[in-house]
């Protein structure tokens, strides 16, 4: 899987996970609320663990695919249903959806640096050091 592909995928799942903590954080005091979260870091695991390096070149589409292709997994949503915070069946803890937003931002600031020294890097391969 290519860098930037990845650091794309995360920086989707870092903005996805932005939005599901600000919806969880608006909803803490709707009654019936489940807070969400996204799932990105295990699908990826996932995807890493059973990815081989031999992959057959499909010449034609009736053929068969020998191993697997390298898709850039996609972050999904998750609704918590297990647990109750409060009496009115919302689960939302705001105190962890705070810790989660401050740990995301560190995350996605991570990301940006890194994709930026990615681009960096081909710009240098493309036009040589200045």
């Amino acid at each position: 899987m290519p860098n930037i592909g990845l650091l794309h995928a995360g920086l989707n799942a870092a903005s996805l996970r932005q939005q599901a903590i600000s919806q969880n954080i608006a909803n803490a005091e709707t009654s019936g609320y489940k807070a969400k979260k996204v799932v990105f870091e295990e699908i990826l695991k996932k995807q890493l663990a059973n990815q081989t390096k031999f992959v057959g070149n499909q010449t034609d589409p009736r053929h068969y695919t020998i191993g697997q292709p390298n898709h850039v997994p996609v972050a999904k949503i998750v609704e918590n249903t297990e647990t109750v915070m409060q009496n009115n069946q919302n689960n939302v803890d705001i105190d962890e959806e705070m810790t989660r937003m401050g740990k995301n931002s560190l995350w996605y600031y991570t990301l940006t640096e890194q994709i930026n020294s990615e681009f960096q890097q081909l710009s240098i391969a493309i036009k040589g050091r200045v």
